[in-house]
């Protein structure tokens, strides 16, 4: 849908200011609250909100094409449910997964992760989440090769601890981070615990370890930072936690609502130096 106007459009976006000192700003699954998520008009829209980088979803089709979605199926997204390690490219490009968020992105469709990476400005990055396993990874490496972006551009991001040991040894110049969530267990313990989280770092020779905000603290953060790696945060929609999560060190928030929260940080820091 409207390919061309989306490549001039993604030529014109400025890219050359720098970005304000703090934590990155992640579009999670691009601008996810405005547009139809892990499309390139929410990637597009994520650009024009300021956003440092956009993050996406990806699976590997039946025919071994890497494409941008967030489920296993076609179900949530649209009116056709197809299973996407089952389907063809050719397949899955017949869906609209635009209509579910508004008659104004009608006929939007699944892009591949060759469409994504062309949209990457040169000083933006991409979080490349990785849904399936390590079977993925031949074809994401050749992706990658064809993409023409730096390696510093491109970060790896999984729940799955061997696609990012496996993806650390084959590609060693790229950043990759762990993925977890949290929860209480049974004595009100947060589990993974914070030895838990450095034993699966050391192994699998991730850059750092990035987690959804809720119960994260930060004395859990200091822990992953004085142990040498990075904090990564997701997904960071109310502003007043994103500056706190900045406060305790994150170094990126991935968010819904990118340009909310580059706002809201913007007018603290306006704040902080007029109180100086």
């Amino acid at each position: 849908m409207h390919k061309l106007f989306f490549i001039l459009t993604a030529v014109l976006i400025t890219a050359c200011s720098e970005s304000p000192t703090g934590p990155m700003i992640v579009a999670h699954r691009g601008a996810s609250h405005d547009a139809p998520e892990n499309t390139i008009p929410a990637f597009l829209l994520a650009w024009e909100q300021g956003s440092d980088a956009i993050e996406g979803d990806f699976f590997l089709t039946a025919d071994g094409e890497v494409v941008c979605i967030h489920d296993s199926h076609t179900g949530r997204v649209s009116d056709t449910s197809l299973i996407v390690a089952e389907s063809s490219l050719e397949e899955l490009r017949k869906l609209d997964v635009g209509s579910w968020k508004g008659e104004e992105w009608k006929g939007t469709g699944i892009p591949t992760l060759a469409e994504v990476f062309a949209i990457v400005p040169d000083d933006r990055k991409i979080f490349v989440e990785i849904k399936p396993g390590t079977e993925i990874l031949p074809e994401l490496y050749e992706e990658i090769d064809r993409s023409g972006l730096r390696d510093e551009q491109i970060v790896i991001i999984s729940f799955n601890a061997d696609v990012v040991k496996d993806f650390k040894s084959a590609r060693p110049g790229h950043k990759a981070y762990w993925l977890s969530g949290f929860r209480q267990d049974d004595h009100g313990n947060v589990v993974p615990s914070p030895e838990t989280v450095l034993e699966t770092l050391q192994r699998t020779g991730a850059d750092g370890f990035s987690s959804h905000h809720g119960l994260i603290t930060g004395e859990f953060i200091d822990q992953v930072l004085n142990a040498g790696y990075e904090y990564h945060v997701w997904t960071v929609n109310d502003p007043a936690r994103a500056w706190e999560l900045k406060g305790y060190g994150a170094m990126s928030i991935t968010t819904d609502v990118p340009g909310l929260i580059r706002e809201h940080f913007e007018e603290q820091e306006k704040l902080s130096r007029k109180q100086k």
